[in-house]
């Protein structure tokens, strides 16, 4: 693993550098670990991404910042309705080589023992399903991710080429409580009325980022420029068996 991660920026099997890693996720909502690739392996996932890319599966959708179903009791333009805008191309899991970095960085048990310590699980699984476990989106000029909430408790990406501008992962932390029902319609109206300003990651290409999204509205601005930006997406579930619905799978990728 010492070809694919910079062990000197960040020793995965230290203990005490792991408790720092938690404490920063868990006071800020997301933990940026810069130049987590070694130069050589992100030139492969850029190659790879490059000529795998013709098979990407493109998407554009409206959907509301809970990614669920409008709710007749609000009307149409209230925050539980409001529709946003999210476009992106995707390549799966099963595209992916067998000697990717990317797949030998999912596969590894020190990464994986990493990011149990980290995010506070005991242990992660892969999906059940062939698609759902790695996938490379694609995000070229004038695409972007609309403002939502995440689904899962947390999401792993890696960073694999930034554009010349966009590109801005931008979020706003705990707006809501989904456990406790609590959805702040008013907080998230603020945010999308831009009366109340997010805060900003600053990533680049071979940063690591974990990020707790259930509970803090996100979004990406929309690529400026003609590089695309790439970002790959590390899934995992905390039970084993588990697969994306087919109805999930018909949506973002277009097959089964």
């Amino acid at each position: 693993m010492s070809a694919l991660i910079r062990f000197d920026l960040h020793p995965l099997d230290d203990a005490d550098w792991r408790q720092r890693c938690r404490q920063q996720l868990d006071q800020h909502g997301a933990l940026v670990l810069r130049q987590f690739l070694q130069p050589a392996a992100l030139q492969a996932i850029i190659a790879e991404g490059n000529a795998q890319r013709h098979r990407a599966y493109h998407t554009q959708s409206k959907h509301n910042v809970y990614l669920q179903k409008p709710d007749e009791a609000f009307s149409a333009d209230h925050p539980r309705n409001r529709d946003v805008l999210s476009t992106k191309g995707c390549i799966t899991d099963d595209v992916i080589a067998p000697d990717s970095p990317l797949r030998q960085l999912y596969n590894d048990a020190l990464f994986q023992q990493f990011l149990c310590d980290v995010l506070g699980e005991t242990a992660l699984y892969p999906y059940a399903d062939p698609l759902s476990s790695i996938n490379l989106h694609y995000a070229p000029e004038g695409q972007e991710l609309g403002w939502h909430f995440d689904n899962s408790s947390f999401a792993i990406t890696l960073l694999v080429q930034k554009p010349r501008a966009g590109g801005v992962f931008e979020y706003v932390k705990d707006l809501r409580n989904a456990d406790a029902g609590e959805m702040n319609y008013a907080g998230v109206a603020a945010v999308l009325d831009r009366q109340l300003t997010p805060d900003a990651l600053e990533i680049d290409a071979g940063d690591l980022v974990l990020f707790r999204g259930r509970n803090s509205l996100h979004r990406v601005t929309p690529t400026e420029g003609d590089i695309t930006r790439m970002l790959a997406v590390l899934a995992y579930n905390t039970q084993p068996g588990i697969a994306l619905s087919e109805t999930a799978r018909m949506t973002f990728y277009g097959r089964l």
